[in-house]
This record gives C-alpha cells, structure tokens and sequence, in this order.
C-alpha cells in the first residue's frame, strides 16, 4: 500500500526502518504456513449435557498486575515507521476498551533514535490502565532493556529469540552466544516480569528448561504455522528457490505440548497461528495461561479499519466463552484440565518425545 513506502537512503538506521516496512508488508500479503500450527490434531469433547449459563463462564486472568477479560495479548507487531504509530494507536484502543493485553514491536529503533519514541509510547498515551508490553531483542542489554520498559511505562518485558530469523537474513545477527547471560542480566534488573519469546520457530522443552535455569518464569512459545519469517526473508532478499528457514521450527501444538508437559512453575503464552477462539481453547487445554495473536490483526488493519479488528476481537472473547461453556468449564483452570484426544502428527511427535502420556487419563 502506499503508506508503506521506503526511505531512499543507504544508512544503517534507514536498513532497519525499512525492513520494519517490508516485514508489515510481506505480513500483510502472505497466508500462513506452509507448515501448520497443528491445531487440527488436538480435540476437546463436547460436552452435550451443560448446567452452566454463559454467565458463569469466567475467562478473566490477572497477569503482570493487570486483570484481562480474556486470556488474549495482541502481540508485537510493529514500532519505527510512520504508520506504526497509527497501528499501535489503533490497537491500544481496542485493547483499553475490550481489557486484554497488548505488546509493541522491537523498540530497538527508538533506543537509538529518540524521535521514533512517539511511534510505540502512543500506544501508552491511548491505552494509559490496560496491559502493555515492552520488546526487544534478547541481545539487548540490561540498559536497554530498562530504557524500553521506562519508555512505556510498561507492566512487562518481551524479550525475542529470533536466532533463525537472523540468519535468514542478510544483515542479520551471526553470533547469539551471549543471549543467556543477557537474559539472565534482564531478568535480574528489570523490575517487571519478563517474556522470553519466540518468533514462530517454537520453543522446546529442553529450550523451556534452559530459560528457567536462567531466571526465566514466563514464555511465549511462538511456534510455526503463523506468520513465517523465513518466507519473508526469502522474499526481501528476492530470492526465488525455497529457503531451508521456511521448513523449520516447530509447530505451536507441539511446542505447547513439549513446554507444559515439564510442569516448570512458569507461564506460558501461545502464540504462532492461532487464528480462532478454537484453537485458543485448544492452546488452554494443552497447558498455555494466555494466547497471543498478531497476524490476523496486520491484515485487518492494513486492509480494513480499526473497526473490524474490534469486531474481531469481540467475536472471539465471546466464541471463546462459548467453547470453555461447551468444555463443561466455569474457569480457564477447568479448561487447562479438560480431556483432550490428540492425533496426527502432533501425536507422532509427542510419542517420539515420551510426552503423549502427559496428556492421557484426564477426566472431568
């Protein structure tokens, strides 16, 4: 579209505004996968038989201090560019008034630019009680990481693993051997709670214990079968063969599977293709504590209004009531122990891994 036109420099700084606006492009025009977010082969069991009003459903959870409707966080999207503002107003606004979370895009562009600020604390200045997440990368600094949650004023932190990414990229990062001290040096100084999250490669379950070894108590799984940043990748650099990056990863099922299965006193947030309040109710089941949606919300933004991208949200807060209704569930921690059947190739995996029986014998 034409707001999302490029800065005819060749400066480093200009290199990064821009492939904020190739990645909200690229996000904008591609589908999902091409591997699946795996959500077809987990099951709840309809429960014909219901003593419950939808009343009584409660789908509200507290996190980071701040009490949601819904266990939803619109995740990290975008910050830098003009038209971030508008995305990050827009969706502030829509966070304030249905009270679930938010989470701004990489505030790298900001920490070294103090003009961009604007871009990412315009979400604070529209949603100024609602949950706002701060973000940078995880080879940010203990200094940055600071300056990015005193910039929001944020509740909390997510800090991205993107190490794939990086490498699919031409001017991307090379060495990630410092990412576990640095996370660990954040946990230690920062004085909100921080998400270690992925960027739809999925996190397993030794990656969970390796985190939690590291001060780590709260992820975000971001599995494949969303977004794919190895296709994006591929398309930036105009490179026509299929990238090896496109293929890899693991699915958000399995990766939930493989992250709760260890039963490690942490929170966990699934994100990566969730695009329906089923596969919300399914993340729950599998053990996720909040779901945490971006995708759907570039395109209804970028292609319609902000509008649509409330009806949207409202419409799955209430389809996601209805199904924790259906699941014979007063509570999301009712839901987090509903029987699930699991098949396919979600099945394989967690058979191969000795996980699959974590999930047997739940009754009601």
């Amino acid at each position: 579209m034409s707001y999302l036109k490029k800065t005819p420099t060749d400066s480093r700084h200009s290199l990064h505004l821009n492939r904020k606006l190739d990645h909200l492009h690229w996000c904008q025009e591609l589908g999902d996968g091409p591997l699946s977010a795996g959500f077809e082969d987990i099951h709840l069991i309809h429960q014909a038989v219901s003593t419950l009003t939808l009343q009584d459903v409660d789908s509200t959870i507290t996190f980071c201090n701040k009490r949601l409707s819904a266990p939803l966080i619109i995740n990290a999207i975008t910050g830098g560019p003009e038209i971030s503002s508008r995305i990050n107003a827009s969706l502030a606004r829509v966070a304030a008034e249905l009270d679930i979370g938010m989470a701004v895009g990489s505030q790298k562009l900001a920490l070294k630019d103090s003009t961009l600020a604007a871009t990412y604390t315009i979400a604070r200045e529209q949603n100024p009680h609602g949950l706002l997440l701060a973000n940078l990368s995880a080879l940010s600094s203990p200094a940055e990481a600071l300056q990015a949650v005193e910039m929001l004023a944020a509740d909390g932190l997510q800090l991205h693993l993107n190490a794939a990414q990086e490498l699919a990229m031409a001017e991307g990062d090379r060495d990630f051997s410092r990412v576990l001290d640095n996370i660990a040096a954040i946990v230690a100084a920062v004085p909100v709670p921080v998400i270690v999250k992925e960027v739809g490669f999925g996190l397993s379950r030794e990656a969970a214990h390796t985190l939690y070894q590291h001060g780590v108590r709260y992820l975000d799984v971001g599995g494949q079968g969303g977004t794919n940043f190895g296709t994006i990748e591929r398309l930036r650099r105009q490179q026509r063969e299929p990238s090896v990056f496109e293929l890899w990863g693991i699915s958000t099922s399995v990766s939930l599977a493989e992250v709760c299965s260890q039963d490690l006193p942490v929170t966990v947030v699934a994100s990566g293709g969730i695009r329906s309040a089923l596969d919300g109710a399914k993340a729950v089941a599998l053990g996720a504590d909040l779901i945490g949606i971006a995708g759907p919300v570039v395109k209804l933004l970028l292609k319609h209004t902000e509008t649509e991208v409330r009806q949207y949200f409202h419409r799955w807060i209430y389809d996601f009531r209805a199904l924790m209704l259906l699941s014979g569930c007063r509570s999301l921690a009712e839901l987090k122990n509903v029987p699930v059947v699991i098949t396919g190739k979600t099945k394989e995996w967690l058979e191969q891994r000795g996980i699959l029986d974590y999930f047997r014998q739940r009754t009601l």
